[in-house]
C-alpha cells in the first residue's frame, strides 16, 4: 500500500526577511565615505528619473549616456568626495569618475543593466524603486495632521460597518491606527531627544533657530486644536462604536472572517479569526489616544519650560563682562587709560528705588453658594433603575463563580441546559460562551487567559457549528468542575 504524501509546513519566519526583497550589498554605498554624497545622487536619480514625479522612463530602460550625464552633473555641483577603494577622486576625469559610480550603484543592485538592441540601457527594479521611494518619503516627512488620520480611519471603518467593504479595508484601518498611535507615542520621546541635544547649545540663536525648525518639521500640525470639540479626534468615540458594532454582529463578523479566509488565509479558519481580532484590538487601541497626548502635553510642558530658563538666563546675561575682563586687563598691561563704559546702571548701587517691593496678599472673592436642586421622585426613581440595570448587567468573578456553582456544581452541564431566563444569568451565559470561543480559536496566552477566568471550573467547547439559541449565537460548550473532570 502506497504511503500518503507528506505535505510540508512551512513554519512562520521569527523576523521579516528583509535580504529575501533587497540585494545584500544594496547599503554598501550608504555606508562609505561618501554616504551623504551617494545619497544626494540617488535622489537627484529618483527625482529626474525614476521616482513618481520624474517622466515616464521608456520601457526598455534609459540610456547610459543619459545617467552618466546625471551623475555628472551631480558631481560638478556636490564635489570633492573623498578616497575610497585605494582611489583618488582628483586624479580622474570627472566622466571617468561617473562612470565608475554608475558601476558602483549597478554592482550594489540600486540599478540594472542589460541590452536594448546595440545600445546599453539602465533600469531600476520596482522593488528597489518602491524602496527609495519609501527612503525619501521617510527623509521628507513634515508634521502630521492627526484630524486627517481620524477622518481617514472614520471613512475606512464606515465603509465595512455599511457593508461596502471587506477585510482588507478593516486591515488598513488598523494599520492606520497603529501607525498613528506609534507616531504620537514616538513624539514624546523625540521632544525629550531634542531637549537633551539642545542643553549642549551654547549660542541662543542657534537653541531658538533649532527649537522651532524641530516644531515645524517633526512635530504634531494641529496640535493646538487637538483638545476642541471640532477636531475631528472627537469622533474617536464614535469609531469605538462602529468597531464595537461590526463585531457584536454575527453577519458582519462572519463576513469579514470568511474575506481573511479566503484571501489572506486560504483553509486555515483558525489563523483568519486571529487575525480579524488583532485588526479589532488595534482599532481598539485608539480609546489609549488620551494616554498618549496626556503623556506629549506633560513632554512639551516640559520643554517649553526649560525653553524658557534657557532663554531667561540668556537675556539676563547678554552683557559681554568677559570682554570687559579682558580690555581691563589689556588697559594694565600697557599702562594706559582706556574708556571700558560703564559696566553698572545709573544711580545708586544700593537704593530704596532697587530693593523688591513688599509682597502684597490679594483678598480672593468668596465662592457664591452652590445651587441646590432637588430632584423629582420621577428622576429618583428613573436614576434608580438605571442602577439597579446597571447592576444586572455588571459581571465579575464571584457572581460567574456563583452562577456556575448552581448549574454545574455536580455534574458537567452542557450550554443548552444552562438557564438564561433572567439578565444576570444571560450575561454568564455570554462570558462562558466568549471563553469558549477563545479556548477553541485563540493562540495559547488567549487561552491561558480565558481558562483563568472560571477558576475551579473546566469550559470545553464542542463542535464548529453555531448553537442554536434563542438569544446569544455561539458554539455550543460544556462546563464541568475541575475536580471531578480530573478525578474521571
Amino acid at each position: 500500500m502506497a504511503l500518503p504524501e507528506v505535505v510540508p509546513i512551512r513554519a512562520k519566519p521569527l523576523y521579516p526577511d528583509l535580504f529575501g526583497r533587497l540585494p545584500g550589498d544594496l547599503f554598501k554605498p550608504l555606508a562609505s565615505a561618501n554616504h551623504e554624497r551617494y545619497w544626494a545622487l540617488l535622489t537627484r536619480l529618483h527625482r529626474n528619473r525614476f521616482g513618481p514625479d520624474a517622466p515616464l522612463p521608456p520601457a526598455e530602460g534609459l540610456p547610459v549616456r543619459d545617467l552618466v550625464v546625471d551623475i555628472e552633473r551631480e558631481l560638478s555641483e556636490n564635489d570633492p568626495w573623498e578616497e575610497e577603494d585605494g582611489t583618488t577622486p582628483t586624479t580622474t576625469s570627472i566622466n571617468a569618475r561617473a562612470h565608475m559610480i554608475l558601476g558602483r550603484l549597478v554592482e550594489t543592485g540600486w540599478l540594472e543593466k542589460g541590452k536594448y538592441g546595440a545600445e546599453k540601457v539602465i533600469t531600476m527594479s520596482p522593488v528597489i524603486g518602491h524602496f527609495l521611494d519609501q527612503l525619501v518619503s521617510f527623509a521628507e516627512s513634515g508634521p502630521v495632521y492627526i484630524g486627517a488620520k481620524i477622518h481617514s480611519i472614520e471613512g475606512l471603518i464606515d465603509r465595512v460597518h455599511d457593508g461596502d467593504a471587506g477585510g482588507d479595508v478593516l486591515m488598513e484601518a488598523a494599520q492606520q491606527t497603529r501607525n498613528l498611535l506609534q507616531y504620537v507615542r514616538n513624539t514624546s520621546n523625540l521632544i525629550r531627544e531634542m531637549m537633551a541635544s539642545l542643553r549642549k547649545t551654547n549660542n541662543p540663536a542657534d537653541f531658538v533657530n533649532q527649537f522651532f525648525d524641530y516644531i515645524e518639521r517633526v512635530f504634531l500640525g494641529d496640535y493646538r486644536e487637538l483638545r476642541t470639540r471640532e477636531h475631528p479626534l472627537a469622533k474617536r468615540h464614535a469609531i469605538m462604536r462602529t468597531v464595537e458594532a461590526v463585531d457584536e454582529s454575527p453577519d458582519e463578523r462572519n463576513r469579514l472572517v470568511e474575506w481573511y479566509d479566503e484571501n489572506r488565509f486560504p483553509g486555515d479558519r483558525r489563523r483568519a479569526e486571529v487575525q480579524y481580532e488583532r485588526d479589532l484590538s488595534r482599532l481598539r487601541e485608539l480609546s489609549r489616544m488620551d494616554e498618549y497626548l496626556d503623556r506629549l502635553d506633560n513632554e512639551v510642558r516640559r520643554a517649553n519650560r526649560q525653553a524658557r530658563v534657557y532663554l531667561d538666563y540668556s537675556i539676563r546675561t547678554v552683557r559681554p563682562i568677559d570682554q570687559l575682563v579682558r580690555n581691563a586687563i589689556h588697559a594694565l598691561e600697557v599702562g594706559k587709560v582706556i574708556d571700558l563704559g560703564d559696566p553698572f546702571p545709573a544711580g545708586g548701587l544700593v537704593s530704596a528705588d532697587g530693593l523688591a517691593m513688599p509682597r502684597t496678599r490679594t483678598a480672593r472673592p468668596q465662592a457664591s453658594a452652590l445651587r441646590t436642586v432637588q430632584p423629582s421622585p420621577m428622576e429618583i426613581a428613573r436614576s434608580r433603575l438605571a442602577q439597579r440595570a446597571m447592576h444586572a448587567r455588571m459581571l465579575f468573578g464571584p457572581k460567574l463563580t456563583a452562577y456556575l456553582l448552581a448549574q454545574a456544581s455536580n455534574n458537567e452541564v452542557g450550554s443548552n441546559a444552562l438557564d438564561t431566563s433572567t439578565v444576570e444569568n444571560g450575561r454568564a451565559y455570554q462570558e462562558l460562551a466568549k471563553i469558549a470561543f477563545h479556548l477553541r480559536a485563540g493562540d495559547v496566552k488567549v487561552k491561558r487567559d480565558a481558562a483563568s477566568q472560571v477558576p475551579g471550573f473546566v469550559v470545553t467547547p464542542q463542535g464548529n457549528t453555531e448553537e442554536d439559541h434563542p438569544f446569544i449565537s455561539g458554539v455550543p460548550f460544556s462546563v464541568a468542575r475541575r475536580t471531578q473532570r480530573s478525578k474521571a
